[in-house]
C-alpha cells in the first residue's frame, strides 16, 4: 500500500490504526497536537522584558538571546519568543538627530510647501554637494559571480584621488543637473550656479532648497544671488539633511555606481558619475513627498518631549 500511494510504511500503519480505533470518522479530522515547548511563566517573561528594557549585561552594551538566557535561566529560543512577542530587538540600533533650529517651524513649512504645492511658472531645485568621493581601485581583480557564489573583491584598495559632485534635483521631473569638481568652496558653488542658470529656461524662477553649509552663505554667493533674483534660496533647518531630496539621489549614485566600482583615476570616477546621471535623466523618476509639515512637527515635538523626560 505504501508503494502504491507513494508514502512510507509508518504513515500507512498510523492511518490504519486510526481507522481501527475510530472508524471513518477518525480520518476526517486532525488529532490534537501538544505544545513543542513548555509555556514560560508570566513572572519569568516579565523579568526578561524588564531586563531588556532597563539594564545591560556587565560585559556588553546590549543583551543577546544567549546572555539573557544565562541571566534568567532560559534557553535562547525562549528568549527569542519573548522578544518577538513584545517586539523587542536589542541587537538593532537606529540613529536620529532632532533639529534645534529656532526657525524650525518656519523653514519646515517653507520647504515642505515647495514639495507639496510647488509654485507655478517656476522650478523647484534641491541643491547640495557630495564631497570627498574617493576614486578607489582594488589591489587585485575580483572574481565574477557564478552559481552558488557571489562576486568577490579584495578588502584593500588604492586611493587615486577624490572628487566633489554638485547636483541639483528637479523635484517635479526627477532630472538632475550634475557637475564634478575637485573642491567644494564658494568659487565652485558659484560656478555650479552659473551652470544651472545656463541649463534652465530664463523665464522661470528657480526655487533652490539648500542646507546651511557655510559655502552657501558666503558674501560672494549672496552678492551673486542679488544680481540674479530668479534664484530664491530656501534653507532647510539645521540637522535635517533628510529634508533635502537630492540626498536621496546621492544615495542612489553611491549604491548603484560608486560603492562597487573600481576607478584608476579621478577622471574615470567623474565619467562614471556623469554616465549614471545621463542614463537616469533619460527616464527620470521623481520622488513624491507625502508627509505634511504639521505631521513632521508633531513627531519632532514628541521626540523632544521624550528626551526631556529622560533627562
Amino acid at each position: 500500500m505504501a508503494e502504491a500511494l507513494g508514502t512510507s510504511r509508518p504513515t500507512v500503519i498510523d492511518w490504519r490504526r486510526r481507522y481501527e480505533a475510530e472508524g471513518v470518522a477518525g480520518l476526517s479530522h486532525d488529532r490534537p497536537r501538544g505544545r513543542s515547548f513548555k509555556p514560560i511563566a508570566r513572572d519569568k517573561e516579565a523579568e526578561v522584558v524588564e531586563k531588556t528594557l532597563h539594564s545591560t549585561p556587565a560585559d556588553a552594551t546590549h543583551w543577546s538571546c544567549r546572555s539573557m538566557g544565562q541571566a534568567c535561566g532560559l534557553s535562547k529560543a525562549s528568549v527569542q519568543r519573548i522578544w518577538n512577542a513584545h517586539g523587542l530587538k536589542p541587537h538593532l540600533v537606529k540613529t536620529f538627530k532632532l533639529s534645534n533650529d529656532p526657525l524650525l517651524v518656519e523653514k519646515l513649512q517653507d520647504v515642505v510647501g515647495l514639495y507639496m504645492n510647488p509654485p507655478e511658472h517656476a522650478l523647484v531645485l534641491s541643491l547640495d554637494e557630495k564631497s570627498q568621493i574617493q576614486a578607489l581601485d582594488r589591489t587585485q581583480p575580483g572574481l565574477p559571480m557564478k552559481k552558488s557564489r557571489a562576486g568577490t573583491r579584495t578588502h584593500d584598495y588604492k586611493r587615486n584621488g577624490t572628487a566633489t559632485l554638485f547636483a541639483a534635483l528637479n523635484v517635479l521631473q526627477g532630472e538632475v543637473i550634475g557637475q564634478c569638481m575637485q573642491r567644494h568652496r564658494h568659487q565652485e558653488f558659484l560656478k555650479f550656479l552659473r551652470t544651472i542658470d545656463r541649463s534652465t529656461p530664463k523665464d522661470l524662477a528657480l526655487h533652490c532648497i539648500v542646507d546651511n553649509y557655510a559655502t552657501h552663505k558666503k558674501q560672494e554667493v549672496r552678492a551673486w544671488l542679488e544680481k540674479h533674483p530668479r534664484f530664491p534660496f530656501h534653507f532647510i533647518p539645521t540637522s535635517s539633511s533628510w529634508l533635502n531630496l537630492v540626498e536621496r539621489r546621492f544615495r542612489g549614485i553611491t549604491d548603484r555606481r560608486i560603492r562597487r566600482g573600481a576607478f584608476q583615476s579621478v577622471a574615470e570616477l567623474e565619467r562614471a558619475i556623469a554616465d549614471y546621471i545621463r542614463h537616469n535623466n533619460q527616464t527620470p523618476k521623481p520622488f513624491v513627498w507625502t508627509k505634511s509639515a504639521d505631521r513632521i512637527i508633531q513627531k519632532v515635538n514628541r521626540g523632544k518631549a521624550l528626551l526631556e523626560t529622560l533627562h
